[in-house]
C-alpha cells in the first residue's frame, strides 16, 4: 500500500540520513553494500521500476560486489542505499522505467525524494565528466559526492542552482504566469534563478519586474524545495505589490492578476472548460498558491 505522503510538497519528506562520515570509509560502504539496496537510473533519468509502475530497488548483493561508481545516497536506519547508473547494472534486459514526475505523484514520500537525490548527483556526474579548468577526465571519490582532477588537482562537487519562485499580490489578487508550450489554461507563480553577486531578495524584485513589470515592494521567505530538473533548489516567497498593470516580456507568453475566487475555483477544481488550471501538487509553486489563498478569507 503507498504511503500518503505528509509533506507540502514533493521531494522533502522521508529523507535519507545521508551519513557524510561514512563517504570517505571504503570498509563500512563494502558491509553496507552487501545488505543495502540500490536505485538504477538509465541514461533518461528514469528510475528502475516493476511491471506496476513501482519503485524497483533491488539488493545491492544481486548486483555483484560493489561498483567503482556506485553512489551512497545514505541510510534509512541500519540500510545503506546506493544508486547506479544503469549501464553499470548488471541486468539481462533493462526493467521498466518511471520519470521523477511520474514518480513525485505516485510513490510513497520516501521513494520520491531518494529517486530525486540519486538523480540529481548521477545527472552532475553524467555532463561533469571532465575538468572545467583543465579538460582532464576526473576521477570521482567520496562516494561518488567528489570529482577530483588528477591533472591540475582540482575538486568538483554536485552543482545546485538557486531559483526563486514568488507569490506576488496587491492584496486582493495574485499574480501569476504563463509560460509558452504549457497545457492550456495553465497559470503559475512567477520564478527566476539567482545571479551571481545577488541577494535572494534582490532576485525576487529583479525576476518578477523583469518577467511582469510589477514592482515588489517587500517579500519574505517561505520555504524551499529540490527541484532536480536537473539541478535547482527552489527558495519560496511571498511578495506584497502595488497595483501595477502586468506586462510581459518575451519568457512569459502572458501575466495578469487573478481573483480570491479565480483562484479558490482552480484549487478545487471547479474552474471548468474555460477556467484557470494551477501547477500540480507536487511542487511548491501550487503550495504558495495554496497558502496565499488560505491566507485571504
Amino acid at each position: 500500500m503507498t504511503e500518503r505522503r505528509r509533506a507540502p510538497f514533493a521531494f522533502i519528506d522521508a529523507p535519507l540520513d545521508r551519513a557524510e562520515h561514512l563517504r570517505d570509509d571504503p570498509a563500512a560502504l563494502a558491509r553496507l553494500w552487501a545488505d543495502g539496496r540500490v536505485l538504477v537510473v538509465d541514461a533518461e533519468g528514469r528510475a528502475w521500476s516493476d511491471d506496476q509502475g513501482q519503485l524497483l530497488a533491488p539488493p545491492c548483493a544481486s548486483l555483484g560486489a560493489m561498483p567503482t561508481d556506485a553512489l551512497f545516497l545514505g541510510l534509512r536506519g541500519e540500510e545503506g542505499w546506493f544508486a547506479l547508473p544503469a549501464t553499470s547494472a548488471v541486468e539481462s534486459g533493462e526493467p521498466p522505467g518511471v520519470d521523477l514526475r511520474t514518480a513525485a505523484g505516485q510513490w510513497p514520500g520516501f521513494e520520491a525524494t531518494a529517486f530525486a537525490q540519486a538523480r540529481a548527483v548521477l545527472h552532475w556526474r553524467a555532463r561533469h565528466r571532465h575538468c572545467g579548468a583543465c579538460g582532464t577526465t576526473l576521477a570521482f571519490a567520496r562516494a561518488g559526492w567528489l570529482g577530483r582532477c588528477p591533472g591540475c588537482a582540482l575538486e568538483h562537487y554536485p552543482r545546485t542552482d538557486p531559483a526563486v519562485i514568488v507569490a506576488v499580490s496587491n492584496g486582493a489578487r495574485l499574480l501569476l504566469g504563463r509560460s509558452p508550450g504549457w497545457p492550456p489554461r495553465r497559470y503559475s507563480v512567477l520564478a527566476g534563478f539567482v545571479e551571481p553577486g545577488e541577494s535572494l531578495e534582490q532576485t525576487v524584485v529583479r525576476e518578477v519586474f523583469e518577467e511582469s513589470a510589477v514592482r515588489v515592494r517587500a517579500c519574505r521567505y517561505l520555504g524551499s524545495q529540490p527541484w532536480p530538473f536537473p539541478s535547482s533548489l527552489m527558495l519560496g516567497f511571498a511578495a506584497d505589490a502595488g497595483p501595477d498593470v502586468p506586462r510581459c516580456n518575451d519568457e512569459l507568453e502572458d501575466a495578469r492578476w487573478f481573483g480570491r475566487d479565480e483562484v479558490g475555483a482552480a484549487l478545487r477544481g471547479e474552474s471548468g472548460d474555460d477556467g484557470l488550471l494551477l501547477s500540480p501538487s507536487i511542487s511548491i509553486s501550487r503550495w504558495l498558491i495554496e497558502d496565499w489563498y488560505a491566507g485571504t478569507g
